[in-house]
């Protein structure tokens, strides 16, 4: 067994950059160790403290983005203008969280004065989220900077008051080795305690960390089989802890009868060939008119695919689809072009009848991580119904829908809701922005717990648990909880809510 992580380029299939040693046990060990340390200082460390170190860090990111982007551009072949912008992203994500410290509605400050005269009688009781310890963050594969090594899992956790150890991706050890060293820098720089932050490799470490009794939660992006099996993992641990991991998604797009225009055909193709598809959004699941296939299937055949994150990735890919092509269920609708690359793919397009598909949803909604999808035509919308509402979990439901179609729209969204995490209407579901009301999660296998997110302000709460202080002098409470407020914080005191 080897005992180094090598990175690739996905164009040539040549090695690239040097060899990452894999991360013993023992070394694990001292890592999370020291992490389990670094948290004791760092999670008492003011919020409007660590957002100005959040800040520093990214800043450090960008002063280092021409490095960052040819490294993870050699690794992913995801191109130079994708990675900058995925970069701009992570770096603006650190700085959203630093204005969800200082804004502080985060930790859910709940004060209720003392009631004597009520049964049972109410003590005086001030509740707050506090940070759980060291967090175990797993990089995607096809996000190396968003969801990677300074990425969501990271920013949020750091922001909430954690220490993180990152389990670097095997897709991009150099990318992920240069972030980290920019990250501890930034850290040490800004004054964070040493160890606040670390970095293993390999499958093995991985494992390890999850096992580690410092380690308090996990954050993971990745495929279902691998998610599942550490969810399972940390699920059996003598003392189970959270697991926060987002996994296989189809992402179902209804075209309504009013919007099955040719025009739609190209932001479709669009959309569905990304990132050569390797998007967590990515819409591979559409139902339309039968009509509308042959525009679907023109603007497919009109765009070149590329080459997929790593070769398993792309024999996968291949895999699957021929699989699909070779059955009797579905029928090719058409192939894009593939390019002389690598690991490169094309792009594909299926058709089924609904009625075919709903008898064989289970196989037909498996996932091919890549670019190419399945058209499931009707000839009228409610046919639809009671196949949406068999989906599988996924991170977005989609409606495309004329004014003419508004009512239907809303039918199908009072479906799809119990599906999906998100709902988007006239839009295509690629691209997540990076906000306070963003939501990017949803039911098994989209993700493993529904009720929370891996993307916008609230995923900080992923990280944080409900403390009540019963009957603690004001003095010897956290700011958040004193009486006067010092930090001018949103509160819910007695009942109401406000800066008070």
């Amino acid at each position: 067994m080897s005992h180094v992580v090598q990175g690739y380029n996905p164009r040539t299939g040549e090695p690239f950059g040097e060899p990452v040693a894999k991360t013993p046990d023992t070394e694990v060990d001292r890592i999370a160790s020291a992490a389990a340390v670094a948290f004791r200082a760092w999670s008492v460390v003011p919020a409007a403290d660590r957002a100005v170190v959040l800040e520093q860090v990214a800043d450090a990111l960008d002063a280092e983005s021409s490095l960052l982007v040819s490294t993870a551009d050699s690794e992913t072949a995801l191109g130079e203008a994708r990675l900058t912008t995925e970069l701009k992203r992570t770096t603006n994500q650190l700085r959203l969280f630093a204005e969800v410290l200082r804004e502080g509605s985060y930790v859910e400050a709940t004060l209720d004065s003392a009631n004597p005269d009520i049964i049972p009688p109410r003590p005086v009781l001030r509740r707050i989220l506090r940070p759980l310890g060291t967090v175990a963050v797993f990089s995607a594969s096809n996000f190396p900077f968003a969801f990677s090594v300074a990425g969501g899992d990271t920013a949020s956790a750091l922001a909430s008051g954690c220490s993180v150890v990152v389990k670097a991706h095997s897709a991009h050890p150099s990318t992920s080795r240069e972030t980290a060293r920019i990250v501890v820098d930034a850290l040490r720089d800004a004054g964070a305690p040493e160890g606040v932050f670390g970095i293993v490799h390999g499958t093995e470490a991985g494992v390890a960390l999850v096992r580690h009794p410092a380690v308090r939660a996990v954050g993971f992006t990745g495929s279902t089989s691998g998610g599942r099996a550490l969810f399972d993992l940390a699920q059996s641990r003598p003392d189970p802890i959270p697991f926060y991991g987002e996994l296989g998604s189809v992402n179902p797009t209804v075209i309504l009868p009013g919007a099955a225009t040719p025009d739609i055909a190209a932001g479709f193709a669009q959309s569905l060939t990304m990132g050569v598809g390797q998007f967590c959004t990515n819409p591979g699941l559409v139902f339309a008119p039968a009509s509308l296939v042959p525009a679907l299937g023109e603007a497919v055949a009109a765009t070149t695919g590329g080459a997929m994150l790593n070769e398993r990735m792309c024999d996968s890919y291949t895999a699957s689809t021929d699989a699909l092509a070779a059955s009797d269920l579905v029928s090719v609708v058409s192939t894009g072009t593939r390019p002389d690359e690598a690991w490169a793919v094309s792009p594909r397009l299926f058709s089924v009848p609904v009625e075919v598909f709903e008898d064989n949803l289970e196989k037909l909604t498996e996932e091919h991580f890549g670019p190419a999808a399945l058209v499931v035509t009707y000839s009228s919308p409610a046919q639809l119904h009671p196949v949406l509402a068999k989906l599988p979990g996924t991170l977005t439901g989609t409606v495309h829908a004329a004014e003419s179609d508004h009512a239907e729209a809303g039918e199908i969204a009072e479906v799809l809701r119990h599906v999906a995490g998100r709902l988007i209407f006239n839009a295509w579901p690629t691209g997540v922005a990076v906000a306070w009301g963003q939501h990017h999660g949803g039911p098994w296998p989209a993700t493993t717990n529904p009720l929370h997110t891996s993307v916008g302000a609230t995923s900080i709460r992923r990280w944080i648990a409900p403390v009540t202080y019963q009957s603690w002098p004001d003095a010897l409470l956290p700011a958040e909880l004193q009486d006067a407020n010092p930090l001018g914080i949103p509160r819910r005191v007695d009942g109401v809510l406000g800066v008070h």
